[in-house]
């Protein structure tokens, strides 16, 4: 692979395929159909970006993307209208939970994200 891939990282837990970018070098960044495009170079099934400093998650072309946010729910000195969040997952097997944690009004808000890998095509 080129350059470019340096700075990504491919993993596999369970029964997934984790990509793992920044999210700076996906034009326009945060652009789903970007994202899938480099998840489809990646062959995985999960890709984890950033950049942005907003949480966002999508089921898209059987695969999931997620942005965290942060990875430690800091708040963005760039984005001050932008919530602070962070993601933590569990992978068993083919089943992936996602738990969401976003600061909403001075409170903390946990929303759950569960993805399932699809079955291969017999």
């Amino acid at each position: 692979m080129g350059p470019l891939l340096t700075a990504l990282q491919v993993l596999t837990i369970g029964d997934f395929r984790f990509g793992v970018c920044h999210g700076h070098q996906v034009v326009p960044w945060g652009d789903l159909d970007s994202l899938a495009l480099l998840s489809r170079q990646l062959d995985v099934d999960v890709l984890i970006t950033g950049h942005t400093h907003a949480f966002t998650a999508h089921k898209y072309e059987g695969r999931l993307f997620i942005n965290p946010g942060s990875a430690t729910g800091a708040f963005s000195p760039l984005r001050a209208a932008t919530r602070p969040s962070f993601v933590l997952m569990d992978v068993e097997g083919s089943r992936l939970v996602a738990y969401v944690y976003q600061l909403v009004e001075g409170e903390v808000k946990v929303d759950k994200i569960e993805y399932l890998k699809a079955s291969p095509q017999q």
